[in-house]
């Protein structure tokens, strides 16, 4: 029967790895910067696991993104300047502090709400809630609207938080309609840059019409960055399948014109691929 172990455990283990005498020479050449990469891995792969409904293997992705939290809990502890139970209850004080409407009088063992407050009602507190939050950050160098949106974070969900916090005090948008005649201000754009054949200013329209693109996918409910995996996935489906005919031929792919190659596709789409 297979050991149970706890958070206790886990974090002794990482205690044991970052031994200065005894422990793992790979772990204990790590620092804060050199294990970001393999933490955004494992987050993504957190996300793979989930969009395929691989539940055994989401256990196991969870277990390696909690490993990135216990790691630079070590780090922290050792530079003296946090560990895993201080980031456990800075998490918890300010999840509590977020949902007044679950801890009313603002202790985790409070009572329950009287009243359910609506969906909107729910929504509004949690932006006032952020916004105190980050007016006490002024202090500390964050005091601009968008100073405190991380930099490293992935282009599409950049923007969509950008834009997000920028329509919290009125720079918006009101009618999914005139950012449909943004996007087309902007290709217009990109076909002249495209014309005078200057790549910087291409590479500069291209950012503004994928911008405007994340920009109405967030007027219309859309999350980009779920709408361009699932294309993507839907891409490698219906590719497969041109793959899948071209080997059948016993031909190459050079046996086939673009035309020929497109029907394929064609069909691949009327299946539902």
């Amino acid at each position: 029967m297979q050991q149970t172990y706890t958070i206790d455990d886990l974090t002794y283990l990482m205690s044991r790895l970052r031994d200065p005498e005894h422990g793992c020479p790979w772990d204990l050449k790590q620092d804060f910067a050199s294990i970001v990469p393999h933490t955004l891995e494992e987050a993504y792969e957190v996300a793979d696991a989930i969009e395929r409904k691989d539940w055994t293997h989401l256990n196991d992705e969870l277990g390696d993104l909690l490993f990135q939290v216990i790691f630079y809990a070590q780090l922290g502890d050792e530079a003296e300047r946090f560990d895993f139970s201080t980031i456990v209850s800075n998490l918890v004080t300010k999840l509590v502090r977020r949902h007044p409407h679950v801890f009313p009088d603002g202790t985790l063992h409070s009572p329950p709400a009287e009243r359910a407050l609506t969906d909107n009602e729910i929504k509004q507190n949690w932006e006032r809630i952020k916004q105190q939050e980050r007016d006490g950050k002024e202090d500390l160098g964050v005091s601009r609207v968008l100073d405190d949106i991380p930099k490293a974070l992935p282009g599409l969900s950049r923007a969509v938080k950008l834009q997000k916090r920028a329509s919290q005090v009125g720079f918006d948008w009101n009618d999914a309609e005139l950012v449909l005649d943004k996007i087309e201000e902007e290709l217009a754009e990109l076909r002249e840059a495209i014309q005078s054949g200057n790549q910087a200013a291409v590479a500069d329209e291209m950012g503004d019409v994928i911008f405007a693109q994340v920009n109405l996918a967030r007027h219309l409910g859309v999350n980009p960055e779920d709408a361009v995996r699932g294309t993507n996935q839907k891409f490698e489906r219906r590719f497969g399948f041109v793959e899948d005919r071209v080997r059948e031929s016993g031909k190459g792919w050079s046996d086939f014109s673009l035309n020929e190659l497109d029907q394929f596709w064609g069909q691949a789409k009327a299946k539902g691929l």
